[in-house]
């Protein structure tokens, strides 16, 4: 059977001055362009091909492999926004579909997001930026792996959920998601927890011992910034240290306490000063 979107072995069943036919038997057969048949092919060769749509609608395949199949999750340029939605590289001559309902966010030419390939209503091959269903479970990953993502949601009531490895379900939890957070960002993370149901729960940061020191130098950088003295002290609003520093109001705590043990700052009743 020739399946859309996918790669797939087919045998040459006939040729024409313009390429030839590959498929299971004479009846099932989709064209191979003459510019994509390899030299000196004839009837009976196998052939690995890709099945998509052309501009017309019709089935047609190509040796060319795309950057992206049937089922299958992966980064791919835009290309083009136009006024029924974008077109994304995935290195076949047609660009591939991405409507406006398909999308998480507006996006924008020359800007790279991770979507999933699917089939929609019309039979056609399209992109979906919606990818949870296409990611596969935990694999190999165990507790406090180092792991690379992309952010692909941010709900604003459960966190920030993450393709890890653009092929993992991954989720850093709402008390984690700060304001320099954004879909579409490549993300480095630490794996927290593997679930029972094989998703990833993961940290931006590190183990609290170790992102203290980072976490303490970010707190010198922005007292810097305000001339030496911080205009409020360990006391402030969760909101305001989530606007100056991206970060929980329990790591700022932790971060300030190491600086005045290490001596570098004073703490008074209304602002914290570098010494």
């Amino acid at each position: 059977m020739i399946e859309l979107g996918k790669i797939q072995k087919l045998t040459v069943v006939k040729t024409t001055d313009f390429g030839v036919y590959v498929g299971t038997n004479q009846e099932e057969k989709v064209l191979l362009p003459k510019k994509q048949v390899p030299e000196d092919t004839k009837v009976g060769d196998e052939l690995t091909v890709f099945v998509y749509r052309d501009s017309q609608d019709r089935l047609i395949s190509t040796t060319t492999i795309p950057k992206i199949t049937l089922g299958e999750v992966a980064v791919l340029k835009v290309n083009d926004v136009t006024d029924i939605g974008a077109f994304l590289d995935w290195g076949l001559e047609k660009d591939l579909f991405l409507s406006f309902k398909e999308q998480t966010i507006k996006v924008r030419k020359d800007e790279e997001h991770i979507v999933a390939l699917y089939i929609d209503k019309s039979n056609r091959l399209a992109a979906t930026m919606k990818v949870y269903p296409y990611l596969k479970l935990a694999g190999d990953h165990e507790k406090d792996d180092e792991v690379e993502g992309i952010i692909y949601q941010i709900h604003p009531d459960f966190g920030a959920y993450v393709a890890v490895d653009n092929a993992y379900q991954g989720m850093i939890q709402r008390k984690e998601v700060h304001g320099d957070m954004k879909v579409g960002q490549v993300i480095k993370a630490r794996v927290v927890e593997v679930r029972e149901d094989g998703k990833l729960n993961l940290s931006p940061n590190k183990k609290a011992y170790m992102q203290m020191d980072e976490d303490a130098e970010k707190i010198v950088k922005v007292i810097m910034e305000y001339d030496g003295i911080l205009p409020y002290n360990d006391k402030v609003s969760p909101e305001i240290i989530e606007k100056d520093f991206h970060m929980s109001k329990a790591a700022f705590k932790r971060a300030v306490g190491r600086l005045y043990k290490a001596k570098r700052i004073e703490i008074t009743d209304k602002n914290i000063k570098l010494i």
